[in-house]
Protein backbone atom coordinates (compact mmCIF):
# COMPACT_ATOMS: atom_id res chain seq x y z
CA UNK A 1 0.00 0.00 0.00
CA UNK A 2 1.21 3.44 -0.99
CA UNK A 3 2.02 5.66 2.15
CA UNK A 4 -0.33 8.36 2.83
CA UNK A 5 0.70 12.50 2.72
CA UNK A 6 0.50 12.37 6.25
CA UNK A 7 2.89 9.06 6.29
CA UNK A 8 5.56 10.41 4.17
CA UNK A 9 5.67 13.82 6.40
CA UNK A 10 6.22 11.54 9.15
CA UNK A 11 8.88 9.83 7.68
CA UNK A 12 10.37 12.47 6.70
CA UNK A 13 9.68 14.75 10.19
CA UNK A 14 11.25 11.67 11.92
CA UNK A 15 14.43 11.11 9.94
CA UNK A 16 15.69 15.10 9.96
CA UNK A 17 14.56 15.16 13.91
CA UNK A 18 16.93 12.21 14.22
CA UNK A 19 19.62 13.81 12.67
CA UNK A 20 19.09 17.26 14.16
CA UNK A 21 19.39 15.71 18.06
CA UNK A 22 23.14 14.52 16.72
CA UNK A 23 24.13 16.73 14.79
CA UNK A 24 27.59 17.17 16.69
CA UNK A 25 27.50 13.43 16.84
CA UNK A 26 27.30 12.97 13.44
CA UNK A 27 29.78 15.37 12.75
CA UNK A 28 32.73 14.25 14.93
CA UNK A 29 31.89 11.06 13.48
CA UNK A 30 32.03 11.73 9.61
CA UNK A 31 34.50 15.15 9.52
CA UNK A 32 37.16 13.45 8.67
CA UNK A 33 36.20 10.29 5.77
CA UNK A 34 37.38 10.66 2.56
CA UNK A 35 35.10 10.92 -0.13
CA UNK A 36 37.49 12.36 -2.37
CA UNK A 37 37.04 9.48 -5.38
CA UNK A 38 33.83 10.70 -5.42
CA UNK A 39 33.83 13.93 -5.81
CA UNK A 40 36.37 13.19 -8.24
CA UNK A 41 33.42 11.03 -10.05
CA UNK A 42 31.62 13.72 -10.98
CA UNK A 43 33.93 16.43 -11.34
CA UNK A 44 35.77 14.91 -14.10
CA UNK A 45 32.49 14.17 -15.91
CA UNK A 46 31.28 17.34 -16.22
CA UNK A 47 31.77 18.81 -19.57
CA UNK A 48 32.91 22.63 -20.13
CA UNK A 49 35.15 24.85 -18.63
CA UNK A 50 34.68 24.85 -14.44
CA UNK A 51 33.99 27.20 -12.09
CA UNK A 52 31.08 24.31 -12.24
CA UNK A 53 27.83 25.17 -10.24
CA UNK A 54 27.39 22.41 -7.81
CA UNK A 55 24.28 21.16 -5.76
CA UNK A 56 25.48 19.32 -2.69
CA UNK A 57 22.42 17.72 -2.08
CA UNK A 58 22.01 16.66 1.50
CA UNK A 59 25.14 18.74 2.57
CA UNK A 60 24.99 17.54 6.24
CA UNK A 61 27.60 19.84 8.39
CA UNK A 62 29.48 20.98 5.27
CA UNK A 63 32.22 18.90 4.37
CA UNK A 64 32.46 18.35 0.84
CA UNK A 65 30.74 21.45 0.37
CA UNK A 66 33.73 23.33 1.19
CA UNK A 67 35.64 20.86 -0.33
CA UNK A 68 33.64 22.22 -3.92
CA UNK A 69 34.42 26.16 -3.05
CA UNK A 70 37.82 25.38 -1.58
CA UNK A 71 38.35 23.75 -5.62
CA UNK A 72 37.19 27.14 -6.79
CA UNK A 73 33.63 25.55 -7.74
CA UNK A 74 29.94 27.36 -7.23
CA UNK A 75 28.54 25.05 -4.36
CA UNK A 76 25.45 25.42 -3.05
CA UNK A 77 24.12 23.18 -0.34
CA UNK A 78 20.91 21.94 0.44
CA UNK A 79 19.88 20.12 3.35
CA UNK A 80 16.30 19.34 5.62
CA UNK A 81 17.75 19.43 9.05
CA UNK A 82 17.57 22.87 10.06
CA UNK A 83 21.10 22.00 12.38
CA UNK A 84 22.88 20.71 9.88
CA UNK A 85 21.77 23.91 7.54
CA UNK A 86 23.67 26.10 10.46
CA UNK A 87 26.81 24.20 10.84
CA UNK A 88 27.35 23.85 6.92
CA UNK A 89 26.84 27.54 6.56
CA UNK A 90 29.14 28.68 9.15
CA UNK A 91 31.99 25.68 8.29
CA UNK A 92 31.58 26.23 4.17
CA UNK A 93 30.84 29.76 3.78
CA UNK A 94 28.98 29.03 1.22
CA UNK A 95 24.97 29.32 -0.07
CA UNK A 96 23.05 26.36 1.74
CA UNK A 97 19.08 26.11 1.41
CA UNK A 98 17.02 23.76 4.04
CA UNK A 99 14.43 22.01 1.55
CA UNK A 100 12.88 18.59 2.53
CA UNK A 101 13.78 16.39 0.10
CA UNK A 102 10.14 15.52 -0.54
CA UNK A 103 9.33 19.15 -0.43
CA UNK A 104 11.69 20.43 -2.96
CA UNK A 105 11.74 23.86 -5.11
CA UNK A 106 14.65 23.63 -7.10
CA UNK A 107 15.61 26.42 -10.00
CA UNK A 108 15.64 24.93 -13.54
CA UNK A 109 18.67 24.43 -15.11
CA UNK A 110 20.87 25.64 -12.75
CA UNK A 111 23.60 23.17 -12.02
CA UNK A 112 25.82 21.51 -14.13
CA UNK A 113 26.15 18.66 -11.38
CA UNK A 114 24.25 17.36 -8.13
CA UNK A 115 26.33 15.41 -5.36
CA UNK A 116 24.42 13.66 -3.43
CA UNK A 117 26.52 11.41 -1.73
CA UNK A 118 24.82 9.44 1.10
CA UNK A 119 21.25 11.19 0.76
CA UNK A 120 19.36 9.60 -1.59
CA UNK A 121 18.38 6.49 0.22
CA UNK A 122 16.43 8.26 2.54
CA UNK A 123 13.80 9.30 0.02
CA UNK A 124 10.95 6.40 -0.20
CA UNK A 125 10.80 4.25 -3.22
CA UNK A 126 7.13 5.71 -4.03
CA UNK A 127 8.56 8.89 -4.00
CA UNK A 128 12.13 8.51 -6.07
CA UNK A 129 10.48 8.59 -9.27
CA UNK A 130 9.14 12.59 -8.34
CA UNK A 131 12.33 13.38 -7.01
CA UNK A 132 14.91 12.10 -9.39
CA UNK A 133 13.11 14.22 -11.86
CA UNK A 134 13.23 17.15 -10.00
CA UNK A 135 17.26 16.64 -9.95
CA UNK A 136 16.51 16.23 -13.57
CA UNK A 137 15.06 19.72 -14.01
CA UNK A 138 17.55 21.18 -12.13
CA UNK A 139 20.20 20.25 -14.29
CA UNK A 140 22.03 21.61 -16.74
CA UNK A 141 21.58 19.89 -20.42
CA UNK A 142 24.42 17.56 -20.24
CA UNK A 143 24.71 18.25 -16.61
CA UNK A 144 26.05 15.43 -13.88
CA UNK A 145 24.27 13.64 -11.04
CA UNK A 146 26.52 11.50 -8.47
CA UNK A 147 24.97 9.50 -5.90
CA UNK A 148 26.15 7.16 -3.25
CA UNK A 149 24.10 5.11 -0.97
CA UNK A 150 24.27 1.85 1.16
CA UNK A 151 23.45 -0.95 -1.03
CA UNK A 152 20.85 -3.54 0.13
CA UNK A 153 18.39 -5.81 -1.71
CA UNK A 154 16.04 -3.12 -2.41
CA UNK A 155 14.61 -3.28 1.03
CA UNK A 156 12.98 -0.12 2.74
CA UNK A 157 12.17 0.91 6.40
CA UNK A 158 13.64 2.46 9.93
CA UNK A 159 16.96 2.17 10.96
CA UNK A 160 18.37 3.31 14.61
CA UNK A 161 15.30 6.02 13.98
CA UNK A 162 16.22 7.08 10.24
CA UNK A 163 14.26 6.19 7.31
CA UNK A 164 16.41 4.79 4.41
CA UNK A 165 16.05 2.55 1.40
CA UNK A 166 18.60 0.10 0.40
CA UNK A 167 18.67 -0.82 -3.51
CA UNK A 168 20.80 -3.09 -5.56
CA UNK A 169 22.47 -1.66 -8.75
CA UNK A 170 19.62 -3.48 -11.32
CA UNK A 171 16.81 -1.60 -9.24
CA UNK A 172 18.77 2.01 -8.91
CA UNK A 173 19.05 1.52 -12.42
CA UNK A 174 15.98 1.29 -13.25
CA UNK A 175 14.89 4.10 -11.36
CA UNK A 176 17.36 6.30 -12.99
CA UNK A 177 16.65 5.27 -16.62
CA UNK A 178 13.03 5.90 -15.73
CA UNK A 179 14.04 9.43 -15.05
CA UNK A 180 16.25 9.72 -18.40
CA UNK A 181 19.58 9.91 -16.54
CA UNK A 182 22.18 7.71 -19.30
CA UNK A 183 24.24 5.58 -17.02
CA UNK A 184 28.51 6.59 -16.93
CA UNK A 185 29.54 3.80 -14.77
CA UNK A 186 29.08 2.96 -11.02
CA UNK A 187 31.62 1.37 -8.63
CA UNK A 188 31.14 -0.01 -4.39
CA UNK A 189 33.16 1.42 -2.27
CA UNK A 190 35.23 1.65 0.06
CA UNK A 191 37.93 1.19 -2.68
CA UNK A 192 40.19 -2.08 -2.74
CA UNK A 193 37.90 -4.05 -0.32
CA UNK A 194 36.12 -7.34 -1.59
CA UNK A 195 32.39 -6.97 -2.53
CA UNK A 196 31.48 -8.18 0.95
CA UNK A 197 33.23 -5.47 2.65
CA UNK A 198 31.49 -2.67 0.07
CA UNK A 199 28.60 -1.40 1.42
CA UNK A 200 28.24 1.68 -0.25
CA UNK A 201 27.00 1.79 -4.25
CA UNK A 202 28.49 4.82 -5.87
CA UNK A 203 27.00 5.58 -9.81
CA UNK A 204 27.38 8.80 -12.32
CA UNK A 205 24.35 9.60 -14.54
CA UNK A 206 24.18 12.39 -17.38
CA UNK A 207 21.07 14.54 -17.78
CA UNK A 208 21.18 13.90 -21.76
CA UNK A 209 23.06 11.24 -24.29
CA UNK A 210 22.88 13.43 -26.91
CA UNK A 211 24.45 16.11 -26.32
CA UNK A 212 27.58 14.75 -24.57
CA UNK A 213 27.93 11.12 -24.70
CA UNK A 214 29.38 9.36 -21.39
Amino acid sequence: MKPSPLDLRKTSCLTLAHYDRRAEDFWQGTRGHDVGQNIAALLRRIKGEPPFVILDFGCGPGRDLKVFAELGHIAVGLDGAARFVEMALAYSGCEVWRQDFLELDLPAGRFDGIFANASLFHVPGCELPRVLKELYTTLKPGGVLFSSNPRGNNEEGWNGGRYGAYHDIDAWRDYMIAAEFVEITHYYRPDGLPREQQPWLASVWRKTKAEYPG
